[in-house]
């Protein structure tokens, strides 16, 4: 074969191994951005918007704070795709007989669009404990048709957002004396006059603690004609299960377990589904991150999904926080990260047999 004859032959040789080296190459970061399989287990609090709730209105940038792309971005890269938004409801509806404050709800609508275009879902948080302006849901001065309003205001601006996964109708009530589950059954009545497709979340009393669940949350069995209810429960691991980590403490591994399985055993017992919207340990302490490592794993084991607390703008050095520093990672993202990666196909615990 004359020379004339090989240089074709060696150009068709160049292009074909160029050709296959960049598919190769495309595969494997086709790879390495592939959602870990499994359904979204491991999420995390983006808070920010709910600081300062003693200041309200308040002003943004000063007493509270929205996330940013880079927030996303971040969370996204780790393939955590699940954000619990805490907001505030005296900032979206400054009085009970206004309609809902429009820069505020730009706002959450901004919030909605970031999450989106990282392929992230938000819940929507109203962080309030049960109250408004201090009085509490289901009062003279906050009747429960008051908060349903609010309710079915929110879900009808919002439905169908491609952010959005569920509401959260409420964090954390407590000391409600027993006006709960009927501000509860009320927001999910006017939810589903206006939207009967998004999840709605029901948190329970007295701070939603998953270990003290079945001693005050017992019968909260609320009805919703879309059958489409997530109950969520919160926990820490201090001594008062509170979440503010007032001393060091060296705590038994599986504490978490322990005080998630009351929490578990009630979903499993009324075959229903369930969240830990909560909990958080602080960075330095090995024992912690460890009982939190084993938490994840037995709520893994029952495919019921979580949102640590907390990141998103504003943290600084809190023990808690879980954005990087300096562009390093904290400890507790390599504990989630473990966690990812599931072979659940619904949300869980699977019914008690």
């Amino acid at each position: 074969m004359s020379n004339n004859q090989r240089s074709p032959l060696r150009a068709a040789i160049r292009i074909f191994s160029a050709l296959a080296l960049a598919t190769f190459t495309s595969a494997a970061l086709a790879d390495e951005q592939r959602p870990a399989p499994g359904i979204d287990l491991v999420g995390i609090n983006m808070s920010g918007a709910n600081f300062a709730p003693h200041v309200t209105p308040g002003r943004m940038g000063t007493h509270y704070f929205f996330p940013e792309k880079k927030h996303f971005a971040y969370y996204a890269k780790k393939n955590i795709r699940v954000i619990r938004f805490p907001f505030i409801w005296e900032r979206v509806q400054h009085d009970l007989d206004m309609g809902l404050n429009f820069d505020h709800m730009r706002m959450l609508r901004k919030t909605l669009d970031l999450a989106a275009r990282h392929d992230q879902k938000i819940i929507l948080d109203m962080h309030n404990y049960g109250r408004y302006k201090g009085q509490l849901i289901g009062s003279p001065e906050v009747p429960y048709e008051a908060y349903a309003s609010v309710w079915r205001k929110l879900a009808e601006a919002f439905k169908g957002h491609p952010g959005l996964w569920g509401y959260d109708i409420m964090n954390e009530p407590h000391s409600t004396k027993g006006l709960w589950p009927g501000a509860a059954q009320a927001a999910v009545n006017a939810i589903r006059e206006v939207d009967s497709q998004t999840p709605i979340f029901i948190e329970g009393d007295r701070w939603a603690s998953a270990f003290h669940w079945r001693h005050v949350n017992e019968d909260l069995l609320i009805e919703d004609p879309a059958d489409n209810l997530i109950y969520e429960a919160h926990l820490y691991l201090d001594k008062d299960f509170s979440g503010r980590y007032a001393e060091d403490e060296t705590v038994d591994p599986m504490l978490g377990v322990e005080r998630a399985r009351p929490f578990v055993e009630w979903l499993q017992e009324h075959g229903l589904k369930g969240f830990l919207g909560e909990y958080g340990v602080p960075a330095h302490s090995e024992s912690m991150l460890e009982a939190m490592d084993e938490l994840l794993a037995y709520l893994n084991e029952h495919c019921i999904p979580s949102a640590y607390w907390a990141g998103g703008p504003g943290w600084g050095k809190y023990v808690m926080a879980i954005e990087p520093i300096k562009g390093e990672d904290r400890p507790q993202m390599e504990v989630l990260q473990k966690h990812i990666a599931n072979t659940c196909s619904d949300i869980g615990p699977a019914a008690a047999q």
